[in-house]
Parts: C-alpha cells; sequence; structure tokens
C-alpha cells in the first residue's frame, strides 16, 4: 500500500473529529502515518510509534526542545527522527493539517503534497507568528488543498488553482444510536429536563457569556457541556446550578448524551476564530433528530438555517431555545424530516471516496518534490508566494 505521511496539530487522543475520521478510512487504501506535534521530556530524544487503528500509526516524538509544536527549534531534532518513516526510494503522499511543519518536507522526497485545511489556525488564541508566512510557502507547494467549509474555501480558492470543498460529514449510524434514548448516560440520572446539551472542545471560540445569560434567563433548563477546556482559564466558566461539566467524553460515548438531552447548542462567539469554522458537530445533531439552536455561523446559518434555529443576539438564542424546548409533535417531525435528508447527503465515506479520486487523478511529478522551501523570512523574495501584508488584512 501506498504511503501518507500526516502531520497535524491535533493529538490523535484529543477529540474525535475530521483527521481521524478522514484517515481511519483512507487507512483502507493507504497506510496511514500520522505526526504529532513534539512531546517535550528530558532526556534522549526518540520516537514513539502506536498503531491507532489498522494501517494507521501514530508517531509521537518526544524531544528535550523545551518549545511547543512544530517550532524553528524543533527541526533539526525531529529531521533524525522521522528520517526512517519510509522505506528508501518510496515516495509517499504528505498530508498536512499545519503548515508549521513545512520544513520537515524536505527530506521526505513526496510524490504529492496536500494541504487539508480543516481551521484557519492563525486566527485561533496563541497562534505562531510564523503560520500565515508558512501557510503562503504551503499553498505555493501543495499538488490539492482540501478546506473543511465553504467558507475557507472561498479563502483560499483564489490562492491555490486546484481547491476543493469538503465539508465535515457524519457517521450517521454512529448516532442515529441515540434515537434509542433509554441508552441515556447514567450522569444525566440526577438532572432534570429539559437538558440542553453541548459537546466539542470548550475554548475562546465559546460564548460564555451567551451560556450565563441562558443559564440565568432560564433556571428550570439545564445546560449540560461535554469538552476539554483549552486555551482559556477554567475558573472564567460559570458555575450555576443549572450548569453540569461533564468533562472530555470519548466518540463512542457520544450517542449516549445525546439520548440523554431535549436540545443541541451551538454557542458559538463571533469572532476571528470563529469566521471559517465548519462545526462538525451540527450534523452529528441533525443525526440524532434533536432541536439545535445556534449563533449566526457562516457555515451553519448558511447551509443548514433551514433546520437549525439561529439566533443573532442573546435575547434571541434564548428565545430559540424556548421555542425548541416547546415544540409540538407536528413541528419536530417536520424538522426531523428536514434534518434526515440533510444527513442523507452526506457520509465520510463518501467523502474520503471523492477525495482519492482526485488524489489517484493527480499527476505525479517534480513540483512538490523539487521546489525549494523558504524559511519565513525568505517569502517576500519568492514570487510565487504571497507576502505577509496581504495575508494580514485578508485575515482581518
Amino acid at each position: 500500500m501506498p504511503t501518507i505521511i500526516v502531520f497535524c496539530h491535533l493529538r490523535w487522543d484529543f477529540v474525535f473529529q475530521r483527521p481521524q475520521h478522514l484517515l481511519t478510512r483512507l487507512a483502507k487504501h493507504y497506510n496511514i502515518i500520522m505526526v504529532e506535534e513534539p512531546i517535550h521530556h528530558d532526556g534522549v530524544n526518540f520516537l514513539k510509534k502506536t498503531e491507532v487503528a489498522p494501517n494507521v500509526t501514530v508517531c509521537q516524538p518526544h524531544t528535550n526542545i523545551a518549545v511547543w509544536g512544530f517550532h524553528d527549534d524543533q527541526i533539526p531534532s525531529l529531521k533524525p527522527l522521522l528520517a526512517d518513516l519510509v522505506p528508501d526510494g518510496e515516495q509517499p503522499i504528505v498530508w498536512f493539517y499545519t503548515p508549521m511543519a513545512l520544513p520537515l518536507l524536505q527530506d521526505l522526497d513526496p510524490s504529492l503534497v496536500v494541504y487539508d485545511c480543516m481551521d484557519e489556525l492563525a486566527a485561533f488564541k496563541n497562534s505562531p507568528k510564523q503560520l500565515l508566512q508558512r501557510e503562503s510557502a504551503l499553498l505555493g507547494l501543495a499538488d490539492i488543498v482540501f478546506t473543511g467549509g465553504p467558507s475557507l474555501y472561498e479563502a483560499k480558492r483564489e490562492r491555490h488553482d486546484n481547491a476543493h470543498c469538503f465539508s465535515s460529514s457524519v457517521d450517521a449510524a454512529h448516532f442515529r444510536k441515540s434515537l434509542d434514548r433509554s441508552i441515556a448516560h447514567a450522569s444525566h440520572d440526577g438532572i432534570p429536563h429539559p437538558r440542553l446539551g453541548f459537546y466539542g472542545v470548550i475554548d475562546e471560540r465559546f460564548d460564555i457569556d451567551l451560556l450565563t445569560a441562558l443559564a440565568d434567563a432560564r433556571p428550570e433548563y439545564h445546560i449540560v457541556l461535554v469538552g476539554p477546556v483549552v486555551k482559556i482559564d477554567p475558573a472564567s466558566l460559570p458555575q450555576r446550578p443549572n450548569i453540569h461539566y461533564m468533562g472530555q467524553q470519548s466518540y463512542d460515548a457520544l450517542p449516549t448524551f445525546l439520548a440523554a438531552w431535549d436540545v443541541c447548542l451551538l454557542p458559538f462567539a463571533l469572532n476571528d476564530s470563529t469566521k471559517f469554522i465548519s462545526p462538525t458537530k451540527v450534523l452529528e445533531y441533525m443525526a440524532a433528530e434533536l432541536p439545535c439552536v445556534s449563533t449566526p455561523i457562516t457555515d451553519v446559518k448558511v447551509p443548514y438555517g433551514h433546520v437549525v434555529a439561529i439566533a443573532e443576539t442573546h435575547d434571541e438564542f434564548i428565545a430559540a431555545c424556548d421555542a425548541a424546548v416547546n415544540m409540538t409533535a407536528e413541528q419536530k417531525a417536520t424538522m426531523v424530516d428536514a434534518m434526515r435528508a440533510v444527513v442523507a447527503g452526506t457520509s465520510w465515506d463518501v467523502t474520503v471516496e471523492r477525495m482519492k479520486a482526485l488524489i489517484d487523478a493527480e499527476p505525479r511529478g517534480p513540483k512538490a518534490a523539487s521546489s525549494p522551501l523558504l524559511s519565513p523570512q525568505d517569502h517576500k523574495q519568492d514570487k510565487g508566494v504571497a507576502s505577509a501584508a496581504p495575508l494580514k488584512a485578508h485575515v482581518a
């Protein structure tokens, strides 16, 4: 089987999302080697390899360099650790989730370079200062660019002539397990209805003020939050009798949480970090056939505004939750029909087959292997790569 080497900013055992869905399915056709960001330790550098699924190996570099991520200072230590990922003479496909790993491409002699842009990482809190420049270089080198939603596609399509929109999809069979409401997670036994739930990463994209306003305005509603808290102080999260923090849960357990809820929430803040997001959970909520209330995230509002309640203000969000809680049987039946139609139109399996068809059709040539890799400060000198200044204007 041909090899795909994947450089990813997310840990495999973190929230199960787009990379895991795609890579486990691509593994039917390719040998997948996913390289995570380095882990700091004080000993000798080494590479830990773990087979996490059939034909999927996760490589965790452990280095004595005390900086996080694919930082420039890590590159000299990482190159020897990754030198033997594929046998001599094999030209792997190299797949990037983070442009920060781009300098590691030099020694891999790739047959094809793929950039799966699932987020606008430069807009996230604490993003590396080199990220915008390095993404410009990656867009100059990549043979194929995939984007995780229509907003990202619109942002990247003019910067690459082989860009394709592949919105995140859904494993419908997995989340339809929640239709058996008797499987509700035991943690809800003491929580009264109505229960309004959210699962996902709780970070700078989460609207804390909206959550507080909802909890205070409707003390009879119980809000259940499932997921890790990252990049924000947990002490900043509101503590109320009707807010229940469940922490990170496994992907396998998520249907049992959905089975316990009455309404699903997408309470995202409107800021730079959410401008381009395409939440995977919205389709998963729909597969569970539960009413959904969201803030006006573009990649929710535009494709799904006919079935997801979109609320611009705190008062509108609370009112939409009221309407969801008090749906009539007829309203629910209409909603379920619309949700089933949406879910039937997508699947991770179909997404992967379409991606594979594009990969198979792409000619293998010298472009990816021979193009020079530039350091961030050199990008402005390359006529084929956009300068940093317009990129900053674009993101703003």
